[in-house]
């Protein structure tokens, strides 16, 4: 089984995580994690494959609420998901952020949930723990068989 996963990581910390995602998956599992960071450089391609989108929050100010909702840094990912069907395609958003923010805590994780009607099925806060890299891995597969079995 493969676990196809597009992400973005400007200050590092999502390609940290994925990178110690990927590292649990080759001790503890024969699953593997096929990651792909989408940056301002990417080319939008068609999906072919279910895939998961992790993505951090950044907001331009504000509480995030009912102001300061423009979502910065992230667009390269948004727009990836967004082309042609590749929403059809994404079964589940992970979201990390800074716990301290509060409210706004994955808050861009969740504006793509809702959007792209997909699932929120985990988070973890800045470059995450062990504990978090095994729960999130466990979370992905859980939902990858749940797609494939239903479809």
């Amino acid at each position: 089984m493969i676990v196809r996963i597009l992400y973005i990581s400007l200050g590092g910390n999502t390609h940290h995580f994925i990178k110690k995602m990927q590292a649990y998956a080759q001790t503890h599992s024969t699953v593997e994690i096929d990651a792909e960071e989408i940056t301002d450089a990417s080319f939008d391609k068609l999906e072919q494959a279910p895939f998961f989108a992790l993505v951090p929050t950044y907001l331009d100010g504000g509480n995030g609420i009912d102001n300061g909702v423009k979502e910065i840094m992230t667009n390269p990912l948004f727009e990836q998901i967004e082309y042609q069907n590749n929403r059809d395609q994404l079964i589940g958003i992970v979201g990390s952020g800074n716990k301290n923010f509060n409210i706004q805590y994955i808050l861009t994780a969740r504006r793509y949930g809702d959007y792209f009607d997909a699932p929120v099925i985990g988070d973890y806060e800045l470059r995450g723990t062990d504990q978090d890299v095994e729960r999130i891995f466990n979370a992905l597969v859980q939902r990858l068989e749940e797609y494939t079995q239903a479809n």
